[in-house]
């Protein structure tokens, strides 16, 4: 079961296989690995005990940065992902830490949580998929009907709050028009923009 990844020198985070969305790019359509990883759908949901047990094999300063980003949206197990945030954190040599998310987990939680990530990570990358509700709705396919807005709320309570770098995300095989229209809407809500080469 692979919890820890290596790309590079970055280690990725891999605590779940659910998501709420369906994205029409999510690698998850062309295999059970990425970026010639091990397979990384998961068994099992990882307890604590074993995800701490995976990263007594690994020293955390090896790596430029640590990115929870797997199978699944790392906050649909909010409570673990910042748990192990934590623990992470108690390592004085701890990398920077990056949450890539969807930016639903007010939605997942039902409540609001930015203020809790951003006590724990030093960068929170957004998925923003579209610059248009309608074609948000369309690329991203998620279960909660009002996604869009709240994708929204939480990236501006993330840099309303200030604890950490917020960028928003879209993929390129998105239309250029919509890459460009994301622009303002991220600039809006004060976070920068990353346009990400799509690569199984």
């Amino acid at each position: 079961m692979t919890i820890s990844y290596e790309i590079g020198s970055k280690l990725y985070m891999n605590i779940t296989n659910k998501c709420p969305c369906s994205c029409t790019f999510c690698i998850r359509n062309h295999g059970d690995g990425a970026y010639g990883s091990d397979p990384l759908w998961l068994e099992h949901e990882p307890s604590m005990d074993e995800i701490k047990e995976d990263l007594s094999a690994r020293t955390l300063s090896d790596y430029e940065e640590i990115i929870f980003c797997g199978f699944g949206e790392p906050t649909s197990r909010l409570d673990v992902l910042i748990e192990t945030a934590r623990f992470m954190k108690s390592d004085e040599k701890c990398p920077p830490l990056r949450l890539n998310t969807n930016g639903l987990s007010d939605l997942i939680s039902e409540r609001s949580t930015a203020d809790e990530l951003c006590e724990v990570f030093d960068t929170i990358s957004i998925s923003l998929n579209a610059g248009t509700k309608d074609e948000y709705m369309k690329v991203t396919r998620p279960r909660f009907e009002d996604a869009f807005e709240a994708m929204q709320k939480f990236t501006a309570d993330c840099v309303k709050n200030g604890g950490a770098d917020i960028v928003m995300s879209v993929v390129d095989v998105i239309p250029p028009e919509e890459i460009e229209a994301a622009r303002p809407l991220s600039e809006k809500l004060g976070a920068v923009l990353r346009v990400r080469k799509y690569d199984t």
